[in-house]
């Protein structure tokens, strides 16, 4: 696969062996991978014994599904159905508990939306976290929320701050006052098509706008990057700079948020299931929709649907085996990711630092954990479970794909468990059980010209009876770009329909 093992996982984890301590318990979960790549047959696998009639068929309940379900049954209209692959709605915001708490898969916070992000601040002020003009505090991330592990000790903040330089500090400076004249541009924004248009910032990579800006310190060029893999999957030398810009740009730097909960956007997911839950058909995937006259047909192992109108809110790389005439997606990238949740029935020692929501670990290959039970308000927690993040960012997304899914479950844990021993030695004598939910195709990667591409454009266009609608289509995998994504479609179906 070009490079082995112990280059990839990197010099960080490079002489930390497994210790014989206490075993570990734990699987693989939601492996559907291998559903997934029968649809290369581009043919139905089975024959459906069933037909039903319906307007509007949603081929996906990951946010962009569930958002457009939740749009027109808002709006009183109710002759539709809800598609997912899946047991288990919500695609990045789905979630799972134990008997310690309930923890996110993957996404796990929500950023509070400014006031130019009507059709979020909507969706809060439905599910009773935003009223009359103020956030429910219960639902906003307690102190302290971020620390990073570096040189020895933990920090408050991800920004690194111990052993700064004043050279570091003044790029610190430089940049958030550059950050700021482009957030005053008002390019920057969520949803991205608010002020997105073609830019020279599209067509550079972020590592090098940082170069040509003169920003090279070491600490400031970790943190762009990190930035960038957290949200994008991709490292600041994959990511096109208007991307990595819109990480910093598109909010304002004094809210406080965000919004979270233990078993992260699930949160969302379950309120969202409440209102729409009954249009949703799990473990039914779309194995063929193709134009039948005026309507479409959609097809499933159990039901061959006909419906005037499909919203494809599954991730677009899949229309191409899916959908009947489809283009191939000549330039859209995911990134793949590993999620992990540990199960820890008992706390490690701490560093002179109280633990954090968020916590980080300087120059690792990954991006640190969450901890599931920072939101609950009991004075005396002893079990716990930790979220970890792994973007399998450097290197071709093929290369690394096949090596996720390649690699077995006891490489993961023990490479886990090593990185986290950097910061947590006895990390080993508190994990009862590790959890891995590997995602080839996790999300969407802003690659270098990517945002401006005709493709993506042409895909984000609505046209006809069958509308894409997923996060794709914006190039970022954010919560916001999702949700707007489907009522976006949404509207658009409610115009058409006769």
């Amino acid at each position: 696969m070009g490079s082995s093992r112990r280059e990839f996982v990197g010099a960080a984890l490079v002489g930390l062996t497994p210790k014989a301590d206490r075993p570990v318990a734990g699987s693989f979960v939601y492996e559907s991978q291998n559903i997934g790549h029968e649809l290369r047959h581009r043919a139905c696998l089975r024959t459906p014994v069933q037909k039903q009639k319906t307007t509007v068929v949603i081929v996906g309940g990951g946010i962009a599904g569930l958002s457009a379900a939740w749009r027109l049954a808002k709006r009183g209209f109710t002759d539709f159905v809800v598609l997912e692959l899946e047991r288990q709605p919500g695609g990045n915001s789905r979630w799972g508990e134990n008997d310690g708490s309930a923890y996110p898969w993957a996404a796990h916070y929500l950023p509070l939306p400014d006031t130019k992000a009507t059709l979020v601040r909507e969706l809060c002020q439905d599910l009773g976290l935003l009223k009359d003009g103020h956030w429910d505090e219960l639902h906003l991330c307690h102190s302290p929320q971020e620390r990073l592990y570096l040189h020895g000790r933990w920090q408050e903040g991800l920004l690194p701050e111990t052993g700064a330089a004043a050279k570091d500090h003044e790029q610190y400076r430089r940049f958030e006052e550059r950050i700021e004249k482009l957030r005053a541009t008002g390019e920057f924004t969520i949803p991205m098509e608010r002020g997105f248009k073609p830019s020279p910032l599209d067509r550079v990579s972020m590592r090098d706008w940082m170069r040509d800006q003169g920003f090279d310190s070491a600490y400031l060029n970790w943190y762009a990057d990190y930035c960038c893999r957290d949200d994008y999957g991709a490292s600041a030398a994959a990511a096109s700079a208007w991307a990595g810009i819109h990480y910093f740009a598109s909010r304002h730097p004094e809210e406080k948020g965000p919004l979270t909960w233990p078993d992260g956007n699930g949160w969302i997911v379950k309120r969202l299931l409440e209102r729409v839950g009954r249009f949703v058909r799990t473990d039914s995937m779309a194995y063929c929709i193709r134009r039948d006259g005026r309507r479409y047909r959609i097809v499933t192992e159990t039901v061959e649907y006909a419906a005037d109108f499909v919203i494809f809110a599954a991730p677009a790389f899949l229309a191409p085996y899916i959908v009947e005439g489809a283009p191939e997606l000549k330039s859209f990238e995911y990134s793949p990711w590993l999620t992990a949740n540990l199960t820890l029935d008992g706390w490690p020692a701490e560093r002179g630092s109280e633990p954090a929501w968020d916590n980080v670990v300087y120059n690792s290959p990954t991006l640190g954990y969450v901890v599931a039970t920072h939101q609950s308000l009991r004075t005396h927690i002893d079990r716990t479970v930790w979220t970890f993040y792994w973007a399998l960012a450097d290197g071709p997304a093929l290369e690394r794909r096949r090596f996720l899914l390649g690699t077995d479950w006891v490489y993961w844990k023990d490479a886990i468990l090593n990185d986290l021993a950097r910061a947590h030695p006895d990390i080993r004598a508190c994990v009862s059980r590790i959890d891995i939910l590997r995602l080839g195709h996790a999300m969407i990667r802003p690659t270098v010209g990517f945002l401006g591409s005709e493709e993506r454009s042409r895909m984000a266009t609505p046209s006809g009876n069958l509308i894409y609608a997923n996060s794709d289509l914006s190039g970022l995998s954010l919560f916001e770009e999702a949700q707007y994504r489907g009522v976006k479609a949404a509207d658009y179906v409610l115009g058409r329909v006769s």
